[in-house]
């Protein structure tokens, strides 16, 4: 039973969350829809750590994409074997965790001890900070350390097929029974983070501005002074 809770209706009570959630406050709360920036109170800090979870952060989510969206076999049939798939996932995989993971702990740290951070930071800010930094030394911790004790723990033919079929509303939590610990936390509180997005400064990560890219130019206006008689 807790595994039927844990590895399907959570999972999709997630999603559902995260859906949902983003439609309501896009309707009626778009005000909100940005993240209050603390810059202006320190910069050095935010400038490091921001840097080094960006550059982290992209390929670490782009070895998520191919880890749990590509079936093993498909990898096999690209000349890709476990070695490779190994040395890829554990040394490339490691070293982007770990500046993701550096990045995340000058974050929190700065908006934890900065006094003047803090007092600008909502409950809901600092909830995500901690969270987000969980869930990254968790992968962190699975990629380097779990994955070379249990020698004989593949994710790719558990987490990933338990992932794959979710998605298309196949669930099947047995995949997940003999998970390492460590794993389900990461997996765990990944889908946590994406319920509580909505309603986080998280939602500015949509925010791009993509009516820019491709302008030639910005057209700027000046108003012309009233004659005074």
């Amino acid at each position: 039973m807790i595994n039927q809770f844990l590895w399907v209706i959570f999972p999709y009570l997630c999603i559902a969350s995260f859906l949902i959630g983003h439609f309501y406050r896009y309707k009626h709360d778009q005000f909100s829809w940005t993240a209050k920036s603390s810059e202006f109170i320190e910069k050095k800090q935010l400038m490091i750590g921001s840097l080094l979870f960006h550059i982290g952060i992209i390929p670490v989510i782009l070895g998520h994409v191919a880890g749990l969206g590509i079936p093993k076999s498909w990898m096999e049939a690209l000349g890709v074997n476990d070695h490779l798939y190994h040395i890829g996932a554990v040394y490339a995989g490691g070293f982007f965790g770990v500046v993701t993971l550096a990045g995340m702990l000058l974050l929190t740290s700065r908006r934890i001890t900065k006094e003047s951070v803090r007092k600008l930071s909502s409950t809901s800010d600092i909830i995500v900070n901690i969270l987000l930094l969980f869930i990254v030394f968790m992968g962190v911790y699975s990629t380097l350390v779990t994955n070379n004790v249990q020698h004989d723990f593949d994710y790719r033919e558990t987490i990933s097929v338990w992932f794959r079929d979710l998605l298309i509303f196949r669930p099947d939590p047995s995949y997940m029974t003999d998970v390492p610990l460590t794993f389900k936390l990461h997996v765990f509180t990944g889908f946590l983070i994406f319920a509580i997005w909505p309603f986080t400064r998280l939602v500015h990560v949509w925010s791009v501005p993509l009516n820019y890219i491709g302008r030639s130019y910005i057209l700027y206006r000046r108003h012309k002074k009233r004659k005074t008689s």
